[in-house]
């Protein structure tokens, strides 16, 4: 007896459907009732760029409409990025751990906040049906989309940050006075009614252009433009579907993965809160 759904597709075409790790299943998340929140958590070992393995949170909230990912990178930096698709929002934090010998803080948080654009990640209720039949096989991206370099010449004032979204509050909380966004956004988002008080501007980018990059500024206590580049080294970023005799139309049976890289630079007015950036 063929299994549901399968009916005049040929073998080669189940097994093939059955290959992805990762897999889309129809209907109601085990444990979830009808009504209930579906929140949902999936944990997978993916490999970084650099060649490392480690594992990575994906967080899934179908009523708040959002995703959380998160990884530690090899050095300890814990890595998280935040879509909230009802603001159109999506934000990059990075904890970045000091070097105590040298006299440096524990911890050095910053916070990139951004457009989300339509088709950058799936939806959350996609993410909160996702299961994983091998948990200890290591996920690599099946396409590497280009590096993205974002010039962050806005600050985001973080009192009001929960008007812009409402996980700024509790994802920036150590980035204070360390949360950036660009103009271009910013623009949208006072479309979309928010109010443009939150946002400060900082120095103009001709005004930067006569400052030295971070690694090459010696006094601590002097203004530079600093970089620091992330990386999503492994996310759904859209959905399959596929094609059946019994169907009328494609139905979703599994998704794409990617991995992204970013290259932030923004304006900070003393080199000691840009210790990490250090000429090649």
């Amino acid at each position: 007896m063929c299994p549901p759904g399968s009916r005049g597709v040929p073998k080669a075409s189940r097994a093939l459907l059955l290959l992805p790790l990762l897999v889309w299943l129809l209907g109601t998340p085990r444990g979830v009732g009808a009504g209930a929140s579906q929140r949902a958590e999936l944990r997978v070992r993916v490999r970084l760029p650099e060649g490392q393995v480690t594992e990575e949170s994906l967080q899934a909230d179908s009523d708040n409409d959002s995703i959380i990912l998160e990884l530690r990178k090899p050095d300890g930096t814990l890595v998280s990025f935040i879509a909230d698709f009802r603001k159109y929002v999506k934000i990059f934090r990075a904890l970045i751990l000091g070097e105590l010998e040298k006299g440096q803080s524990q911890f050095q948080a910053l916070c990139f906040v951004t457009r989300l654009h339509h088709n950058e990640i799936i939806p959350s209720e996609a993410m909160a049906k996702l299961r994983q039949k091998n948990p200890r096989a290591v996920r690599q991206p099946e396409e590497v989309r280009g590096l993205e370099h974002l010039h962050m010449d806005i600050a985001v004032n973080f009192s009001q940050g929960g008007l812009l979204s409402p996980h700024l509050r509790n994802v920036c909380a150590e980035a204070v006075d360390a949360i950036y966004t660009r103009q271009e956004d910013v623009w949208f988002w006072l479309q979309q009614g928010v109010d443009s008080s939150m946002f400060k501007a900082l120095p103009k980018d001709t005004e930067q252009a006569l400052l030295p990059h971070c690694g090459q500024v010696e006094d601590l206590g002097k203004p530079c433009v600093c970089h620091y580049g992330l990386n999503l080294a492994w996310y759904p970023c859209m959905l399959k579907y596929c094609h059946s005799h019994d169907r009328p139309v494609p139905y979703k049976c599994g998704i794409r993965s990617c991995q992204k890289s970013y290259n932030f630079n923004f304006y900070v007015p003393q080199r000691q809160l840009c210790l990490w950036d250090e000429d090649p």
